[in-house]
């Protein structure tokens, strides 16, 4: 949205947008995005698109460790939620967003900014696209050479008018970024996947069951992980479409923004 209000002269001009690509996206996600590096390059104001990766989520947060004591861990963590022997239910910390979405995107802005080790001064403005009805989502940027800066609130756009405006400029609704197995989806986006992504639901599927095997191989958490609050596989979950169950929520206050920059 951002970008092509950028390349259409309604924002300043930018010099590149970056896409951190975790390699666990919808394909409808990576469709969307081959598009958007198209209707960039033929606008009035054209700017690159640069892809960035950390490599595979899937596989970084499967991969298991061995302490010197021999006990093992696993490496990388996604927030998973754990069915506790009491019958509660609680989020795994999570080290994804920082591993495979932010650190890749501060590497390239580095590179692009010319930032040197040690910078305290403002080298770039990063832009967030958080609208009105996520300000809550607002936070400054960690790094002392980076400016956080939202033009969407800004411009006192909410999700709605972003919707209108792209539909008024002729552009298809984008898809949701977020990784196919993300446990913050709401009810209504895993009932998406489910009837409408079934390659991205399966995925999902296939990779809870890797999680919850590589979970009992370690002993890491205090009870059966799964991807759905509560507590149930997501294969068995009968999802409620207008509904969230409390996940999209719980992803407001945790979430900077950063999964879809």
């Amino acid at each position: 949205m951002m970008a092509l209000m950028a390349a259409h002269g309604e924002l300043p001009r930018v010099e590149a947008a970056i896409f951190a690509d975790t390699q666990a996206e919808p394909e409808s996600v990576m469709r969307w995005l081959s598009l958007l590096e198209g209707f960039i390059a033929a606008a009035k104001h054209p700017f690159p698109v640069i892809r960035v990766t950390a490599g595979s989520l899937v596989e970084g947060s499967l991969r298991i460790g061995t302490r010197e004591d021999g006990r093992k861990w696993i490496k990388g963590h996604v927030p998973a939620f754990v069915k506790k022997p009491d019958g509660s239910m609680g989020p795994l910390w999570r080290t994804c967003t920082a591993d495979y979405k932010l650190a890749p995107l501060l590497r390239k802005q580095r590179e692009l900014a010319g930032v040197k080790r040690g910078q305290k001064t403002v080298a770039l403005n990063s832009w967030i696209g958080i609208s009105i009805d996520e300000a809550h989502r607002m936070k400054p940027s960690r790094e002392p050479w980076a400016r956080n800066v939202w033009p969407l609130i800004e411009a006192g756009m909410k999700r709605y008018d972003c919707l209108r405006w792209m539909e008024a400029k002729g552009y298809p609704k984008p898809p949701r970024s977020a990784c196919t197995f993300c446990p913050f989806h709401s009810d209504a986006e895993w009932h998406r996947l489910k009837t409408q992504e079934l390659d991205a639901f399966a995925h999902a599927v296939a990779y809870e069951r890797r999680l919850q095997a590589v979970s009992a191989e370690t002993g890491c958490h205090a009870g059966r992980v799964t991807l759905h609050r509560s507590g149930a596989n997501i294969d068995e979950v009968d999802f409620d479409p207008s509904g969230t169950q409390g996940q999209q929520e719980f992803f407001g206050n945790e979430c900077e923004g950063m999964c879809g920059v």
